[in-house]
């Protein structure tokens, strides 16, 4: 009995560490790390990205998805006191709806989010951080992003 509960336990310790070293993202072109090297989508998924992130059904579940998981944080302790996969998840849900055309990866640990990819202006990349701080829990947010407008598509 003790060789399978040695095996459950480092499987659940295994896919626990896989889920951790996950990134959210804002879009599907979106980095797959916070060190990746980051490219502008071209303007025809920007666009793409844009409209989804501005339409009414997305914003409406995005906020209820914060919403959400501040409500179960709420009920289970202490309000401040998240996981790294909720922050980093709520995060990129407010950058998601607020910096529409962004292909943006968010990770999170200990409360420190880091945040990197693009956006395609400086007035987007000058809200990333006040956008981040927005979410309970967040002790610190570092901005890797980049300016970078969409390129023609060829």
């Amino acid at each position: 009995m003790n060789k399978l509960t040695g095996f459950i336990l480092s499987s659940v310790l295994v896919f626990a560490a896989a889920a951790c070293s996950q990134v959210s993202k804002t879009s599907a072109n979106a980095p797959d790390s916070t060190n990746a090297n980051v490219q502008a989508p071209d303007a025809e998924t920007a666009q793409k990205n844009q409209a989804d992130a501005t339409s009414d059904v997305r914003r409406s579940q995005a906020n209820a998805d914060i919403r959400a998981r501040e409500q179960r944080n709420n009920i289970g302790g202490n309000p401040l006191a998240r996981a790294d996969s909720d922050l980093a998840s709520e995060v990129r849900s407010k950058l998601e709806v607020n910096l529409p055309a962004s292909s943006l990866a968010v990770k999170s640990e200990n409360g420190i989010v880091t945040i990197s990819g693009t956006v395609p202006n400086q007035k987007q990349l000058a809200r990333i951080e006040s956008l981040a701080k927005e979410i309970k829990g967040v002790k610190g947010v570092s901005v890797k992003a980049t300016v970078a407008p969409a390129k023609p598509k060829q």
